[in-house]
């Protein structure tokens, strides 16, 4: 938040300064100053957190900086290649069983 402008309610210019005002300050006492804003949420965007056992993370990471991205992008991709692959492959047995 350091820029040219100060917080409309506390006058704090840092996040520092913010946070000390509002640990002495309750927001009832500003309702006044205060307006609704609507917010929208896409679930879809929401992303799930995996826990990696710590010797095959390292193989991760070593792998992702050999090819030059991210870890987060190598896995996603990785992912991406085995369930196609594994839905097609249940795709064609379904089919082949009717």
């Amino acid at each position: 938040m350091q820029d040219d402008r100060a917080s409309s309610i506390s006058g704090s210019r840092t996040l520092e300064e913010m946070a000390d005002f509002w640990d002495t300050h309750s927001l009832a006492d500003y309702d006044a100053q205060t307006y609704e804003v609507e917010v929208s949420f896409d679930p879809s965007a929401r992303r799930s957190v995996v826990t990696i056992e710590p010797d095959l993370m390292l193989d991760i990471l070593q792998i992702a900086r050999a090819r030059n991205v991210s870890t987060q992008t190598l896995i996603n991709v990785w992912l991406r290649q085995q369930v196609d692959r594994l839905v097609a492959q249940t795709t064609r047995m379904e089919k082949s069983a009717t």
